[in-house]
């Protein structure tokens, strides 16, 4: 059984940028394969001829290392280590654990044989104030537990591929690279449970210093109970209070921030189809592995139609700059992108469209929208996979999954 899942695409964007004079950045939730990534690039660096004395690795999750979490301290070490005559590959993982780590980074910046690879767990790691220090200097490469596509090549690779419906239906139970070595349903809630709970306490109770832990994950659990649904600050506030619990809108705020920044859910802004802007409306939110939704939420499995939702929109966040949802003058648009060259395509999502009066419902969005951008109409529908209607294409969902290429 092949240990590891090949993953091309950020592969090639190390490829693509390594020995360049640029940080190499790579954000992602915990346990989506950073680490895991690095490993394999390591090895195509050794295929390359590099040696194991040019490369540094340091994972600061393992105690071995915490004595390097002070930033003095780990840049005398690499100073120490980084030979003089040659290209140095230096690894520095999960390194938001070093106090004031953007002084050592843009140290290492400044050498000419240090090509400098680093990853971390949340998006506060690379806050407004790091991001302006490393303007110009790093590129970032924001990492997603596996694709569809991935899934089913890895499934494939190991001979255990049956056929994509299968496969589709086994991948929702989690996108993450581990559940592929578990065997059972139990295996699977007990691991997704732990990677749950290490989020939860390490990225946002420890670092938000939260006391008040179940107001915490009751909004976590009312946001993946939301998918789909747009929330505002004040919602959200009202929902708990409702249920018997003391806060305010500057907590749920406080709170949101420290999920969002821990990547165990994204937020869906309003994008304004015709003039071209952001509003100031209500967001969506979306989750990182719907699997997560699965054990928060184990008796609420029956709105499918918003668990496909969240599968598209976090496929999308691989293939485009930017995702949001879209507002037209009388309806909305489920997705937005923009990809990194400016062109937009719109995006609506749905179960099933065989019935008329859902199929129209579902265009009529689309039709309100005039410009020549793409539009597309997503469903499961294994009947009548693809059409066009004057335009708008629809296709099936797990197809478009599989194509990469758009």
């Amino acid at each position: 059984m092949e240990k590891f899942v090949n993953r091309p695409v950020y592969l090639d964007f190390l490829k693509r940028w390594c020995d360049k004079k640029v940080i190499k950045v790579v954000s992602g939730v915990r346990r989506a394969g950073k680490s895991t990534l690095f490993y394999l690039f390591r090895e195509y660096l050794k295929n390359k001829g590099v040696s194991d004395e040019q490369i540094i690795n340091i994972n600061f999750e393992d105690m071995k290392y915490d004595y390097l979490r002070d930033n003095q301290k780990l840049y005398n070490y690499l100073q120490e280590n980084i030979s003089s005559n040659q290209m140095n590959y230096i690894f520095l993982d999960e390194i938001q654990h070093v106090q004031n780590f953007e002084r050592v980074v843009d140290s290492l910046f400044l050498q000419d044989n240090v090509d400098l690879y680093i990853t971390g767990s949340n998006a506060y790691f690379l806050s407004s104030e790091i991001s302006t220090l490393l303007t110009g200097r790093y590129v970032e490469l924001k990492i997603l537990p596996l694709s569809f596509s991935e899934f089913v090549e890895w499934h494939k690779q190991n001979d255990q591929f049956t056929d994509n419906t299968d496969m589709f239906n086994l991948y929702l139970q989690s996108s993450f690279p581990f559940t592929l070595f578990l065997q059972t349903d139990q295996e699977k809630n007990e691991y997704l449970q732990g990677v749950y709970s290490t989020i939860v306490l390490t990225d946002i109770v420890s670092r938000l210093n939260i006391k008040d832990t179940p107001v915490l994950e009751r909004l976590i659990s009312s946001l993946y109970s939301s998918i789909g649904s747009q929330v505002s600050i004040n919602k959200m506030t009202n929902t708990l209070k409702s249920a018997g619990y003391s806060t305010s809108n500057k907590t749920i705020d406080r709170y949101l921030g420290g999920i969002l920044d821990s990547l165990l859910m994204y937020e869906a802004k309003c994008f304004d189809v015709h003039d071209r802007q952001l509003l100031n409306s209500q967001s969506k939110y979306y989750g990182v592995d719907v699997g997560i939704r699965n054990i928060l939420l184990p008796d609420h499995q029956e709105d499918f139609g918003h668990i496909i939702e969240n599968i598209v929109y976090l496929e999308l966040l691989r293939r485009m700059k930017n995702v949001y949802v879209g507002k037209s003058q009388k309806y909305e648009v489920d997705f937005v992108g923009i990809n990194a060259n400016n062109e937009i395509s719109y995006y609506q999502v749905a179960l099933t469209t065989l019935d008329e009066k859902v199929l129209q419902r579902e265009l009529r969005s689309l039709q309100e929208i005039k410009d020549s951008y793409p539009k597309y109409l997503l469903t499961l529908d294994t009947i009548n996979r693809t059409a066009n209607y004057d335009g708008i294409k629809k296709l099936n969902i797990i197809d478009w999954l599989l194509d990469e290429q758009k």
